[in-house]
């Protein structure tokens, strides 16, 4: 066993290897790549002995480059403080280790500055592959990036990057949710987005909760928006008469946060006055009244497809773009227990 320190080991070169077991280069150049079969027994025993007394490690990704392979993935995320994302990006980087790939998370902020350094980054880490999911204003950037690698597009749409796209089944979440609430007695109902702001899977949840409202005779509905006056907002729907007992539908976590905050400032009883649903289940659900209804997303799912669209394309791929729409599973719990 030797004793060498991590940054001793961190010095120690190939030509040190080499110069140690009294061969040249070239032959620990084999050694460590793909040609050890060229090598003779006793060398290549040499060569392993020297490395282990010395401590070498090969630098991986110089080793990449002059095979013209990194084993590096990008991934670009519109806010990494979003727990979608966050899960998104862990089922990502665990099909990466799978298939003994590395992940490079790059966070735009929703800033679009940072986006176009980060893409510039990202090619300078010469990335085989890369996942986005942001609004694309960078789009001639990423046009170029897609023609020298695949590209899949999680969640977000950017309508003229003709990419794989893997989501959620908006339309179908939106059905679930309404039809639960309806289902439960309520009649009179508040969809809470965050600004749409481009984003096509927002804008695609609003537009599926304005056509199921046309659909539901029954059914009353309105939508607001995340933000400074949202509180002042509910005050006015809870105070208003309707068509029957009222409850929110929560576009997605950060809508369900800045809901249930509006509701305690109102000092309105959690989930006695009004019923509440949410897209994503987040941890912190369970801990609110008697736990808030989920339609949880199978993020883990989501990104490891994402990963395995990407491995599909690398391996040389070409059939046609592919859009994979995956289902919510309903949660219920306390925050819909009926009227």
């Amino acid at each position: 066993m030797n004793s060498f320190s991590a940054a001793q080991r961190s010095r120690v070169t190939m030509l040190d290897v080499a110069e140690r077991a009294g061969v040249s280069k070239a032959s620990v150049s084999r050694f460590i790549g793909d040609d050890r079969a060229l090598l003779s027994d006793a060398i290549a025993l040499r060569i392993e002995q020297a490395i282990e007394e010395l401590g070498y490690r090969p630098n991986q990704m110089a080793r990449g480059l002059k095979r013209g392979r990194t084993r590096l993935i990008g991934m670009l995320v519109a806010d990494i403080r979003n727990p979608y994302s966050i899960a998104v990006m862990h089922g990502v980087e665990t099909a990466c280790r799978q298939h003994g790939y590395s992940l490079v998370v790059c966070n735009t902020d929703r800033d679009d500055e940072q986006e176009r350094q980060h893409l510039a980054n990202l090619r300078s880490y010469n990335i085989e592959g890369l996942i986005v999911n942001t609004l694309g204003h960078h789009l001639d950037q990423l046009r170029e990036l897609h023609q020298e690698m695949p590209m899949v597009l999680v969640d977000r749409k950017v309508e003229q990057l003709h990419s794989d796209l893997v989501g959620l089944d908006n339309p179908a979440a939106v059905n679930a949710a309404l039809s639960h609430l309806q289902e439960r007695g309520y009649r009179d109902i508040v969809l809470v987005s965050e600004p749409h702001d481009g984003t096509s899977s927002r804008i695609e949840r609003v537009a599926s909760f304005h056509n199921e409202i046309a659909q539901r005779p029954g059914l009353h509905g309105q939508v607001l928006e995340t933000g400074s006056a949202l509180t002042q907002h509910l005050k006015h729907f809870l105070a208003a008469p309707g068509p029957g007992p009222k409850a929110l539908f929560c576009a997605n976590g950060v809508a369900a946060l800045a809901a249930t905050t509006a509701l305690r400032e109102l000092d309105c009883p959690l989930f006695d006055e009004i019923g509440l649903i949410a897209l994503d289940d987040l941890d912190w659900y369970p801990l609110v009244g008697n736990g808030i209804t989920a339609l949880a997303q199978p993020t883990e799912a989501i990104g490891a497809s994402a990963f395995e669209c990407l491995l599909k394309r690398l391996r040389g791929d070409t059939q046609p773009l592919r859009v994979l729409d995956f289902a919510a599973q309903l949660i219920v719990r306390g925050s819909t227990r009926g009227r």
